[in-house]
């Protein structure tokens, strides 16, 4: 399955909150933010620790989609 954080960049958008406003507030290093950049796999503590400062859960940040089937 691939990973789409689209959903966390629309809610920044909606917050008037920067990427490095949320990278202060969480603590997260700029490495895992550039992986959030990229759709890549983060840990499931940097994710808790995005849904805690943004007040929102998980579905609010990210989705997973199932890779087609040929």
């Amino acid at each position: 399955m691939a990973i789409s954080y689209k959903k966390l960049w629309k809610l920044l958008i909606d917050k008037e909150m920067s990427a490095v406003q949320l990278r202060e507030k969480t603590g997260i290093a700029p490495n895992t933010m550039t992986k959030l950049r990229r759709d890549e796999e983060v840990s499931m503590t940097v994710l808790a620790k995005i849904c805690k400062a943004l007040d929102a859960n998980i579905g609010d940040i990210m989705d997973l989609i199932p890779e087609e089937v040929q």
